[in-house]
């Protein structure tokens, strides 16, 4: 983020969120899945030119999102294949699940890098916590192959957004949790009693 460059308020979740929402409503209005990917490779490219233009940096995980989209939504329309598009939703929340427990499991949890600076928790607890998002995603990946297999584009894309309700609604249930185990900050930054100093 450029100094002294503010952020509007919102920003991040509109430029985040934006384009699989209107790529879900152009598909759900329209019933047309060849347009709504068109939309959604519009919208990705708008939104990380906004978020380029306003943070002046690329973020690591929206990037990435916006360039799959990109990707699986050229390759869905070169080969006239839905199937390729709706696969992306199970790649990407796979792969998310496992860098969460893959990280807890080497000793290196990414959440707690990515959120240490907003919650203040005890080693274990951010583990947990991490664990709790890995199975999470791949509850979620599992959820999208059987329903991508099973049933229409339709159905798919409202299941793709029942699935933002549903993720909201798990990232609420964690709040008990959080407060449960919040410690405070001198206490988060003292090192371990056997940690040389």
């Amino acid at each position: 983020m450029a100094e002294g460059r503010a952020i509007p308020r919102g920003f991040t979740t509109i430029v985040d969120g934006g384009p699989g929402l209107a790529f879900l409503a152009a598909l759900l209005v329209s019933r047309d899945f060849r347009l709504a990917t068109e939309v959604l490779m519009v919208a990705a490219g708008l939104a990380l030119a906004a978020s380029f233009l306003v943070e002046r940096r690329f973020r690591p995980l929206p990037t990435t999102v916006a360039v799959m989209a990109i990707g699986f939504g050229g390759a869905s329309l070169l080969l006239h294949d839905p199937q390729i598009l709706k696969m992306k939703t199970s790649i990407i929340d796979g792969v998310l699940g496992a860098l969460l427990i893959g990280g807890v499991a080497l000793g290196r949890n990414p959440l707690r890098a990515l959120l240490h600076a907003s919650f203040t928790l005890s080693e274990k607890a951010w583990n947990t916590l991490a664990v709790r998002y890995g199975l999470f995603w791949w509850a979620c990946a599992l959820a999208n192959e059987f329903v991508r297999r099973t049933q229409s584009d339709h159905t798919w894309g409202l299941f793709r957004l029942a699935t933002y309700g549903v993720g909201i609604a798990f990232a609420l249930a964690q709040t008990p949790f959080l407060l449960r185990h919040g410690v405070s900050r001198d206490q988060a930054e003292a090192p371990p009693p056997d940690t040389p100093v």
